[in-house]
């Protein structure tokens, strides 16, 4: 008897969603808790494994737009047949004297695919690029043999590129030759492509349109000298993965930051419902992680309770969950202040916007070396520069510069976190 494959329930507002993905092809034999497909709603992304083993016969294909409850396909259980044992090979004494002795003819090499020629030109033989990792190492100018790969098989994802500009030690890496093959689009393309937006890139652009209609929005900035922060990551680097497991970055140090200021300055944790203002006894920081079916926020709750190894290991579950398609509604919900980080694209200064109802959001950028004057000398340090987008109709400039600033002595002076000075 066939079993049917169903959309499950993503969320109790949420009625409908986007079969964006098969991972099979109709008749395909499948396994128990393998993934089936990729279901996009408005708010989040995730695959949907398989209750049962079997022959699955897909009814809903890619592409439709379906409802909670819906089913898409069936999986018709088969028995595993049992393995037959391999038969002796037979000794050469066996054969009759007039039988011929086979010789098994070598396979005929087959002529490499273009993705394998992009593969070894890129200089990383044996793992697979996506389009988008290959589109992001080309536009970069990076070697691909540098970047540890943690997909499976040693496969280099989008989040280790990422990851990999972060810890650079100044901005991104010496570059070196893209090869011609991943800047040359394939002739075989068509001039345009239409499809249509999925509800994630719909529900981006609906908020995004929100936060300009609905609020008063304006940006102050500012730049930080990252010479102690660098020299602290540098010091306690070994020693940091040593004992948590994980590596220190910047992002856990501006979000420590960025709570110290934001319990000195509420208003930027609060929000505005009709005629009152909602002021928040926590610190719920959303991080903006930019993925290959657009941008997410996930919640790091409580992070005013959390060590830095703990909001380390918080980013890193959050983009493993992203590149697994696991991310819940629930780790969306709830932020109270955003921080999002251009730097890791290469942006040297932006205006990030709003995640509406909150009232901020710390833009990062580039880290990069720019002479300044100290003590009336002119030095070489490395510098970033800072934004800050803020509600206007909650937030007073003279609160969001300076909160900023407050923000700018932390980063600069990273143990004034840990003296609580």
């Amino acid at each position: 008897m066939a079993i049917a494959v169903k959309v499950p329930n993503v969320g109790e507002s949420i009625q409908e969603a986007f079969l964006a993905e098969w991972f099979k092809q109709d008749g395909d034999l499948v396994e128990k808790d393998e993934a089936l497909f990729v279901l996009e709603t408005d708010k989040v992304t995730l695959e949907v494994a398989a209750e049962v083993g079997g022959i699955l016969k897909i009814l809903v294909p890619a592409g439709q737009t379906v409802a909670i409850g819906a089913k898409v396909a069936e999986i018709e259980p088969v028995a595993k047949p049992e393995a037959e044992p391999s038969p002796k090979p037979a000794r050469q004494d066996d054969l009759p004297e007039s039988a011929p002795v086979q010789v098994a003819e070598a396979p005929k090499a087959e002529k490499p695919s273009r993705q394998k020629k992009e593969i070894e030109s890129a200089g990383v033989s044996g793992h697979d690029l996506s389009p988008a990792v290959r589109r992001l190492v080309a536009e970069k100018g990076l070697d691909p043999a540098r970047i540890t790969g943690t997909g499976p098989g040693g496969r280099i994802t989008k989040g280790d590129v990422l990851l990999y500009l972060e810890n650079a030690p100044a901005g991104i890496p010496e570059p070196c030759v893209a090869p011609a093959e991943l800047l040359q689009p394939d002739s075989d393309l068509p001039a345009e492509v239409r499809k249509p937006m999925s509800p994630i890139r719909r529900r981006i652009a609906a908020r995004l349109l929100e936060a300009r209609r609905n609020t008063a929005m304006l940006t102050t900035f500012n730049e930080i000298d990252m010479s102690r922060a660098m020299a602290l990551r540098k010091a306690y680097k070994e020693n940091f993965i040593k004992k948590h497991g994980v590596s220190l970055g910047f992002m856990s140090i501006f979000i420590k930051a960025c709570v110290e200021a934001l319990k000195e300055f509420p208003e930027i944790n609060a929000f505005i419902e009709e005629d009152q203002i909602v002021y928040h006894n926590y610190q719920h920081i959303g991080v903006a992680i930019g993925s290959e079916r657009g941008l997410v926020v996930p919640v790091i709750r409580h992070a005013e309770q959390m060590s830095f190894a703990q909001l380390e290991k918080a980013i890193i579950d959050y983009v493993a969950k992203i590149k697994e398609n696991r991310l819940e509604l629930a780790d969306l919900e709830g932020g109270t202040f955003t921080v999002s980080n251009g730097g890791v694209y290469g942006s040297l200064l932006s205006t990030p916007i709003l995640n509406t109802p909150q009232s901020g959001i710390l833009g990062m950028h580039k880290i990069e070396k720019r002479p300044v004057v100290i003590d009336d000398q002119v030095v070489v340090r490395p510098m970033m520069y800072v934004a800050l987008s803020y509600d206007h109709r909650i937030v007073d400039g003279r609160e969001a510069v300076t909160f900023l600033k407050r923000i700018k002595e932390l980063v600069e002076d990273p143990q004034r976190m840990l003296l609580e000075v």
